[in-house]
C-alpha cells in the first residue's frame, strides 16, 4: 500500500516533475494549491501534496510512470466541476488534465470523434455542429466540464432520458493505467469479444486510471425540436404529469422539474428565464426527432400536463426563447448561491412511479429539520437533485442540514432507488454504500479495482468504504467530518 506523498516521496519530486512538464506547470506552495482543495461541492476540503499539469499525451504518460516508480498516489482532475468530492487529492499528487484539449478528429460519415480528456463538453458539440452532429450527453455544467470527467463519472444530463448517459456514447478509450502501461478499451469499429472492460472503466471515478483519448459517438441533429414549459400549483401535480407522459409511450428528449424555491432563486438571478414565480413547480419538456408528428406529440404532452393540473403550458416560439428556458434550468445550481453561502447537493434516483411519494417525504423531512430544500432534477428518469443552502459557520444549522440529507438519501434507498445517477460516489456518498450493497458486493468492487490498479494509487480512498477494502490512507480530515 502506498503512503502519503509528503511522507514517502523523494524530496526532489517537484523538480523531477518540472523536468517533465516545465516549472510553471508544477505547483507546490500552499497558496498555489488552495484553488484545488475542493471540487464543485464546496463542503469538502483536501489539499494536494503537489499539482502537476501536463500539456501533451507524452508528458502525461511520463508523469504517471514517474509516480509509479515512486509508488506515489495521484488523483486525476479535469475542470473540477464534480459534485461528490471525487477529485480531491489530500496527501496525493493532483494530476490536472485540463490542458489536453485537442479534438483529434471528427468523422462526419461515421458520426464519431476522437478527443483528449480536457476537451470541454460544449466545445465538442460546437465543433460537431458544422457537420450536422452533436454530442448528446449534456450535464448542466457542460460549458465547463470535460469529456474525461464525464467518462470518470458516467455523466448524464437533461437529455439522457432519450439519448442515454456517457456510457452509451463512448466507443473506445486509450487508457493510461496507474502502472504507466497504455491500453485500449473498446473499439471505434464496434463491439469486441471478451469482457466489457470499457464499460467497467466508464464511471470508475478515476480509480482505474487516466483516459488519454476518448472515441465518442455523435448524434445527428434532429429535424425538429419543441420545448414546452408547464407550470403547476403543486409539486404532486407535476409529478403525476411526468408519470402520465412516460406511461403514454412518448419519450421526450428531456423532462426536467423545478420546484417553487428553485424557480424563485433562478428568477432573482442573472439567469432569469421567465418562469412564473408563483408556481409551485414547473416542467421543462423537450421533444425532438422527425418533423412529421412532432406537433401531435407536443399537443398530447400539453393535454397530459393540463389533465394533471397544469395552470398553463407554452411552447418556446423561437430558438432564443428555448435557449433562455434551458439556461435557467442549467444554471439553477449557480443561482442558489443567492440563498446561502454553502450548498449541499445530492443525486439520488428513484423509480418514476415513486416521485409523488418521495417528493412529499422530502418536504416532510425538510420541515422536521427546519431546512429549505430546493428540488431541481431529471424528472423523466427519476434522478433527484435535492439541494439545501445553509451557513456553514453555524454548527446547529450544519448539523440539521446533514441530518436532513441523510434522511432523504435513506428514504430514496427505501423507495427502491439508489444513491447516485450521475455525480458519482466520491467522498460524499461513502456513508451510504453499506446501506445499498452487501459486504460481498463491495468486496467484488475492490477486486475489480485491483485488476486495474493493484497498488490502489489512483484516486485513493474514494467510492468504496475503507472497511471493505482496507485501503484508505487519505488524511482523516478528508473523510471524518463530511461536508461542512
Amino acid at each position: 500500500m502506498p503512503t502519503d506523498v509528503a511522507q514517502h516521496a523523494a524530496p526532489d519530486l517537484a523538480s523531477r516533475l518540472a523536468a517533465l512538464v516545465g516549472e510553471r506547470r508544477v505547483l507546490a506552495r500552499p497558496s498555489e494549491l488552495r484553488s484545488y482543495e475542493s471540487d464543485g461541492l464546496p463542503g469538502y476540503h483536501a489539499r494536494p501534496a503537489l499539482a502537476v499539469f501536463p500539456g501533451t499525451r507524452d508528458e502525461t504518460i511520463a508523469v504517471v510512470r514517474l509516480l509509479a516508480e515512486l509508488d506515489a498516489p495521484f488523483v486525476a482532475r479535469g475542470a473540477g466541476t464534480g459534485l461528490s468530492g471525487g477529485a480531491l487529492a489530500e496527501g496525493s499528487v493532483l494530476l490536472g488534465l485540463h490542458r489536453l484539449t485537442r479534438i483529434l478528429s471528427i468523422d462526419a460519415d461515421d458520426a464519431r470523434a476522437v478527443v483528449e480528456p480536457g476537451v470541454v463538453n460544449a466545445t465538442l458539440s460546437r465543433a460537431a455542429a458544422a457537420f450536422g452532429l452533436h454530442y448528446a450527453p449534456d450535464p448542466s455544467s457542460q460549458t465547463a466540464c470535460t469529456i474525461g470527467g464525464n467518462v470518470a463519472e458516467n455523466a448524464g444530463g437533461p437529455h439522457c432520458l432519450k439519448y442515454g448517459v456517457t456510457l452509451n456514447h463512448v466507443l473506445a478509450i486509450t487508457v493510461l493505467l496507474p502502472s504507466g502501461e497504455v491500453v485500449t478499451l473498446g473499439s471505434a469499429d464496434g463491439e469486441r469479444d471478451g469482457y466489457d472492460l470499457l464499460g467497467a472503466f466508464i464511471g470508475s471515478e478515476g480509480c482505474f486510471g487516466v483516459a488519454l483519448d476518448v472515441t465518442v459517438r455523435l448524434a445527428r441533429a434532429p429535424q425538429a425540436v419543441r420545448t414546452l414549459l408547464a407550470d403547476f400549483s403543486s409539486v404532486n401535480s407535476a409529478a403525476h404529469a411526468v408519470s402520465s407522459i412516460i406511461a403514454s409511450g412518448i419519450i421526450p428528449a428531456a423532462m426536467e422539474m423545478m420546484d417553487g424555491p428553485t424557480i424563485q432563486a433562478v428568477e432573482a438571478s442573472i439567469y432569469a428565464a421567465g418562469y412564473p414565480v408563483d408556481a409551485a413547480a414547473i416542467l421543462l419538456i423537450e421533444l425532438d426527432g422527425a418533423a412529421a408528428g412532432i406537433d401531435d406529440d407536443a399537443a398530447r404532452v400539453d393535454a397530459f400536463c393540463r389533465d394533471a393540473g397544469a395552470r398553463g403550458v407554452r411552447i418556446a416560439a423561437a430558438p432564443a426563447e428555448r435557449a433562455r428556458l434551458w439556461q435557467g434550468r442549467k444554471k439553477a445550481f449557480g443561482a442558489m448561491g443567492r440563498i446561502a453561502p454553502n450548498l449541499v447537493v445530492q443525486d439520488a434516483v428513484v423509480p418514476r412511479t415513486k416521485l409523488p411519494a418521495i417528493l412529499a417525504e422530502i418536504q416532510r423531512i425538510a420541515e422536521l429539520h427546519r431546512v429549505l430544500v430546493c428540488n431541481v432534477f431529471h424528472a423523466g428518469d427519476g434522478n433527484l437533485h435535492p439541494n439545501i443552502g445553509y451557513d456553514a459557520t453555524s454548527a446547529d444549522e450544519t448539523e440539521r442540514v446533514h441530518r436532513a440529507m441523510a434522511a432523504i438519501m435513506q428514504a430514496c434507498i427505501d423507495a427502491g432507488g439508489t444513491i447516485t445517477g450521475e455525480h458519482g460516489i466520491g467522498l460524499d456518498k461513502l456513508p451510504y454504500m453499506d446501506a445499498l450493497f452487501t459486504p460481498a458486493t463491495l468486496g467484488a468492487m475492490c477486486a475489480l479495482r485491483e485488476v486495474f490498479d493493484p497498488g490502489r494509487r489512483s484516486n485513493p480512498g474514494k467510492v468504496v468504504p475503507v472497511h471493505s477494502c482496507r485501503e484508505w490512507f487519505a488524511a482523516p480530515s478528508a473523510r471524518a467530518g463530511g461536508a461542512s
